[in-house]
Parts: structure tokens; C-alpha cells; sequence
């Protein structure tokens, strides 16, 4: 806050307002703890719930006419859902859990197995979620909600989710996921995913457009700007992966186990450099570079890392298996497992592209596909949906994450347009 803000605020109202937050955190912290133990933190059984009809559907249906597909593929709102962002597609049932960057997860319900959801309200919301962009499922059925600076898991979240009460428990207290020094509103969204040794992996974006240098080696010690693993009951933490600068998607082969991961470019160098990065994580312990390259662009010393100039080429860095056009901001992906799309698409991966903010011409918006080589590396890259932006370059949605439904239709989320469509496959 700046000087001038102190100077005009009423020392009382400053006091008031630390109050606020001070007992907002408290009741929060006990609302946790009571629902660790399984007893009532709220007494309100009505949850809202988030209108799916009226203008504002009929609005996003229309902009969907705009989108671009491949012949025999159609796109449909599936739901309403405000600033929706990575999903979870529920285990057992017709149903999906979707994060934001905000406070709230969403439960969204199919009830009549029909083209559409019939039910958008709040998940557990007698917690104080921040930042709850990432959502996965284990093995056997827990959802684990991946927040800015913890990490929780909620046992059977498909079954009990109607009451705003739920069983909870922590993987990562608040404020063990980063050291709370290093939090920023910069980059701070994770994502996680369990992988086929029933691990939990963790994205975590470095808060800096290039990290200083004095804290390069602290980021890698700690896996900031990485990826990290750790048992379901958030032991036995190590470091994955190092030499990202802000992961915001990542999935599984199921093929061959390997860890897939998008990552997100340097600002700040001009509309063309550097790329957008798809990289591939077969084993642990490995260098992807940043922030001595983003891609095969050097960063280092670059306009925007001048301070990096002497920062030493880290030793057998691995470079990108796709390098998209710059600032396109990559977030979500995910492997296609369905068999509703035809056999092209299967086993490969769809790319979820959120769309620049800062090129001079804006890029992206879309979602891309990538096919895979025989041995398990990316192939060849092409655009699957476009159109996202309109004939003056206006953003009319901004899509954010991809999911594959048991039918083998895909979902992609939309945190700008605060919805979630559904992609199907119809042989022309």
C-alpha cells in the first residue's frame, strides 16, 4: 500500500479492516478444524445455485457459433460456471469438480446423463478456499484440491458434496506448500496430478517474470519454479522436475507413465519470443532450463534477465517437445482416452491455449492438438478449436483447461466467458 493510501485512511479504519481479516482467517482455520473431526462448522444446508438459462447462456451459446472445428465435431455449452478453470471429472459418477482463481471450487452435476449439466453450486463452502485453480482425483476416489499455499483432500467428494459441510483433510498445511515469503499474486495457481507410482505431483510457478539471481538456487532447492511430488498423506516431498517457469498444466501417458507439462514464456521480450512449451518428463531429476532458456531462446542475460548474464548453462538441459508461438499462454492439457473422436486423436494430447495479454497483436485463444510418435515423443501440432476471439481481435472467451468425459467427449473450460463446453464427435 502505498504512503499517500496511509496518509488519507483513518488510522481506526486500517485497525478495522486488520481485524477483519485477522478474525476472517480465524473462523476459517476453525471451520477446518471442525470438519477434520467431522462436526458441523455451518448451520445453512442451502447452497445457491448458479442460474443456467437467461440471457447470459443464451449469449455464450451464440459465441459459440464463432468456433472453428474439424469436419464431424460440434461445441455446446455444457454449463455456467463463473471463472472456471482447471476440472476434475469425477470417478464413479456423471459429474466434475472445477477450481478457480478465487475462492470457490464448483461442483457441477449431470443428473439426467443429458448433453448438459443440470446443476452448478459451490463445493464445501464452509471453507475459505484461495486460489483452488488445481483439482485431481486419486486412485481410489479422494478429490485434492490444490490451493495457492496448501494443499487438501476431501474423501468421497463426488458422494458427499450436497451440504456445504464435507469431510476434509491436509495434505499441505497453509503455508507449507511455498515458504509464505515467496507467495505473489504472481503465478500462483497450481495444478496437481496423481501419477501411475499413486504420487501426488505439484506444479509451482515461480512469482517473478525471470527469478533474481539470488534466488535461482533456493527456487530449485525447494522445486519453485518445478514440479514436486510426495505421498498421498503429503510425505516423503521431493522435487521432480526443475528449470520451469510456470507450469499450469500437466498429465500422465497412459501409455508409458511419462509426466507431460506445459509451461509459460518470459514476458517483456517482444510479440515473437520466446515459445510457448509442451516438454515431456519420462524420469525424475530433470533440468528443462529456466531461466537459462525458455525454449531454445536464452533468457540469461537477455532484456528481461540482464542480472542472469553470468548465470551458468545448467548441464544437460532438456529442451521442449512442441514450442508454440510466443505468449499464447499454454495452460491445461490432457491425453485423449476417449473413443467417441475418431482414431487420429487418440492417445494424443489437446492443449488448452489461454490467449496473450501483452502481444501487440492478440494470439491464441484456442486449443491445439498434439500427436504422438511411436516412441512415446510429440509428433506433429495443429489448431482443434479457434475462434475465440472475434473479427476485431476482441476476446469472447478464453479457454483454460481441457477434460475427457467417460463418453469420449471433451469438456474445455473458460474462465473469461465463466463456462465450461462440451465437444463431440458425429461421423460426417
Amino acid at each position: 500500500m502505498s504512503q499517500s493510501v496511509f496518509r488519507s485512511t483513518p488510522l481506526r479504519l486500517l485497525a478495522a479492516a486488520a481485524m477483519v481479516c485477522v478474525a476472517t482467517s480465524a473462523s476459517a482455520q476453525a471451520n477446518l478444524e471442525k470438519l477434520k473431526q467431522m462436526k458441523v462448522a455451518t448451520t445453512d444446508l442451502n447452497i445457491p445455485l448458479v442460474p443456467q438459462t437467461g440471457k447470459n447462456a443464451d449469449a455464450i451459446k451464440a459465441n459459440l457459433k464463432r468456433i472453428k472445428l474439424p469436419p464431424g465435431f460440434s461445441i455446446d455449452l455444457y454449463a455456467v460456471v463463473p471463472d472456471a478453470r482447471h476440472m476434475a471429472v469425477a470417478p464413479s459418477t456423471n459429474m466434475l469438480f472445477v477450481g478457480t482463481r478465487k475462492t470457490t471450487v464448483w461442483a457441477v452435476t449431470n443428473r439426467n446423463g443429458g448433453d448438459a449439466a443440470t446443476e452448478v453450486k459451490s463445493f464445501a463452502p464452509s471453507l475459505k478456499f484461495s486460489n483452488p485453480n488445481g483439482v485431481c482425483w486419486t486412485k481410489d476416489g479422494f478429490l485434492i484440491v490444490a490451493e495457492h499455499n496448501r494443499v487438501l483432500t476431501f474423501p468421497a467428494a463426488e458422494f458427499f458434496y450436497e451440504g456445504p459441510d464435507v469431510a476434509v483433510g491436509e495434505v499441505v498445511p497453509q503455508g507449507q506448500l511455498v515458504p509464505p515469503e515467496e507467495e505473489s499474486y504472481n503465478h500462483g495457481a497450481r495444478t496437481c496430478r496423481v501419477g501411475p507410482d499413486n504420487k501426488l505431483y505439484v506444479t509451482l510457478g515461480q512469482p517473478y517474470n525471470v527469478p533474481p539471481a539470488e534466488k535461482v538456487a533456493m527456487y530449485r532447492k525447494l522445486g519453485i519454479g518445478g514440479i514436486i511430488r510426495m505421498e498421498q498423506d503429503g510425505s516423503k516431498r521431493e522435487v521432480f522436475a526443475v528449470g520451469v517457469r510456470n507450469s499450469v498444466g500437466q498429465d500422465f501417458n497412459p501409455k508409458d507413465g511419462s509426466l507431460w507439462f506445459t509451461d509459460n514464456q518470459t514476458d517483456g521480450l517482444g510479440d515473437t519470443v520466446p515459445p510457448g512449451e509442451l516438454n515431456r518428463a519420462p524420469k525424475a531429476g530433470m533440468d528443462f532450463g529456466y531461466p537459462y532458456w525458455n525454449g531454445h531462446y536464452k533468457v540469461a542475460g537477455s532484456p528481461a534477465a540482464a542480472d542472469l548474464k553470468n548465470l551458468p548453462e545448467p548441464a544437460g538441459a532438456v529442451f521442449p517437445q512442441v514450442e508454440f508461438p510466443a505468449h499464447q499462454a499454454q495452460l491445461g492439457m490432457t491425453f485423449y482416452t476417449g473413443k467417441m473422436f475418431p482414431e487420429k486423436y487418440r492417445g494424443g494430447i489437446f492443449v488448452a491455449s489461454h490467449g496473450s495479454w501483452n502481444s501487440t497483436v492478440p494470439t491464441g485463444a484456442l486449443v491445439n492438438f498434439v500427436s504422438l510418435k511411436g516412441d512415446g515423443t510429440a509428433d506433429k501440432t495443429e489448431v482443434f478449436a479457434d475462434g475465440f476471439r472475434d473479427e476485431n481481435g476482441i476476446y469472447r472467451g478464453r479457454p483454460v483447461d481441457v477434460a475427457v468425459m467417460k463418453d469420449g467427449s471433451m469438456l474445455i473450460s473458460d474462465d473469461f466467458a465463466g463456462a465450461i463446453y462440451r465437444v463431440t464427435y458425429t461421423a460426417p
